[in-house]
């Protein structure tokens, strides 16, 4: 249970923090600017996988837990588990976003600035980027997994740097659902649900290819 509560916070401080610093920009009209935005993803997440690593492992992304439970690096009895405490704290983040920023329209959800096929292949590869940094470091030598975070945090700092004006650099299935439910746009949300899930295996796929002799 500690597992599950740590996984769900993770998320939450994610969620709150990232599409947090998106909602703030637009209420302040820029001030945190893009690339504040992309460098608050970035170090969220970096700080949750350093502070909580150790206790749930700080997946904080129904998509890598399920890599993880494919590839039999994450036990597949804690996958329902995993995705019910990223879920609550997805949604318990937006919940409180949007209770003190209730005029605020999108909540930081993801939204295709070009067509929806664009935006489908700009977060496979990039969801695939990631999955391929998380597992290289995380199951790498002893000195690549304490550095994971970094490399982790980085990555996604980088993919929303340069790819969050066209598809908001998801990379992540519940971090596009919970905004989109609780601000009411899900018009695009299929290809985050779909693209994100499709990356990351794609990425594990990778993997266990590469490390064939």
């Amino acid at each position: 249970m500690k597992r599950y509560v740590a996984e769900m916070m993770a998320t939450f401080f994610m969620i709150f923090c990232g599409t947090g610093a998106m909602v703030i920009n637009t209420e302040t009209e820029g001030v945190i600017s893009h690339f504040g935005v992309a460098t608050a993803w970035g170090l969220i997440i970096m700080i949750m996988i350093f502070a909580y690593g150790r206790i749930s492992g700080a997946h904080m992304n129904p998509a890598v837990t399920l890599t993880l439970v494919v590839l039999k690096l994450h036990s597949k009895k804690e996958l329902v588990p995993y995705w019910g405490a990223q879920l609550t704290g997805a949604f318990v983040a937006s919940f409180a976003l949007k209770y003190m920023f209730p005029e605020n329209e999108f909540l930081g959800a993801s939204l295709p600035s070009g067509s929806e096929g664009q935006s489908f292949v700009l977060e496979f590869i990039l969801t695939f980027m990631l999955m391929i940094v998380i597992l290289l470091t995380s199951r790498g030598r002893k000195i690549d997994q304490y550095f994971a975070p970094i490399a982790i945090g980085t990555t996604v700092m980088l993919e929303a740097l340069y790819a969050g004006p066209i598809s908001k650099a998801s990379m992540n299935p519940f971090r596009s659902l919970a905004p989109a439910v609780v601000s009411g746009h899900m018009e695009h949300l299929w290809l985050y649900l779909v693209a994100t899930t499709l990356g990351a295996l794609a990425a594990g796929a990778y993997w266990t290819w590469q490390r064939k002799e």
